[in-house]
């Protein structure tokens, strides 16, 4: 029996968890925020010190009237020395290597300006002597124009177009011979819209190829435009001649 007693003293139960639950919460909290506590401040402490030592040592502030700064920035101004005698006015000429013993020692080196105001006069002289200054002076000109290459592709935003229009004389030698055909000219028109060189490029028979050229030099084209500026481009055009009665 008393066995039994002493193992039921060891068994909790509801009510004595309760109670143990309430009492162990409670120290539990209280040593959480004690310890909490103690962090924080031993971080701040910590602090407190680092500044303390970054610190470093105290600084003294010394006041002083404005009398006594005046006093004593006067007492250490070094004394004027005087020298007695006149001093001679140093003499401008031009540097010439000579020994340290036997050097002037009035003797300046001329500037640049003094230099100039010596040499005046005698430049003066000489000119009035009947000298003359000559200077050499290249003019370079102006890189002209040069023209396209005639086989080569120029890209433009607008190609020109004919505002007068010539039209070929038929040559009397081809229509008593009753020949017909067509001719391909090549024009270089320039910066103004003007032709400036013709090419027969195609050409059925060497009997049009003079009068398709002068044809085409005595027309006239508004320019081709390349980002909104007027370039010379080369443009081909065709010149058809036929008789009446044939098409």
């Amino acid at each position: 029996m008393a066995e039994t007693v002493a193992l039921q003293q060891n068994v909790y139960g509801a009510f004595e968890l309760k109670k143990i639950y309430v009492r162990n919460y409670t120290l539990g909290v209280a040593l959480a925020i004690f310890f909490h506590l103690l962090l924080i401040g031993t971080y701040y402490l910590s602090e407190v010190l680092s500044q303390e030592d970054e610190g470093g040592a105290p600084v003294v502030i010394m006041k002083m009237n404005y009398s006594e700064l005046q006093q004593t920035s006067i007492e250490n101004v070094a004394p004027q020395i005087q020298v007695a005698g006149p001093v001679a006015a140093p003499t401008v000429g031009v540097p010439v290597p000579v020994p340290d013993e036997e050097a002037p020692p009035d003797q300046v080196i001329a500037s640049q300006t003094e230099i100039s105001q010596q040499q005046a006069p005698a430049l003066a002289e000489d000119l009035s002597g009947g000298a003359q200054i000559t200077q050499d002076i290249k003019i370079e000109e102006a890189p002209k124009d040069e023209d396209p290459d005639m086989n080569a592709f120029t890209a433009v935003e607008k190609l020109p177009e004919m505002v007068h229009s010539v039209s070929p004389e038929y040559p009397e030698i081809a229509k008593r011979a009753g020949i017909t055909g067509k001719v391909f000219v090549k024009v270089l028109v320039d910066k103004a819209g003007r032709p400036k060189k013709a090419v027969v490029i195609k050409s059925d028979s060497e009997l049009f190829n003079q009068v398709a050229i002068d044809a085409a030099m005595k027309s006239a084209f508004s320019p081709a435009l390349q980002n909104q500026h007027p370039i010379a481009v080369w443009i081909v055009l065709p010149y058809r001649f036929t008789l009446e009665g044939q098409n």
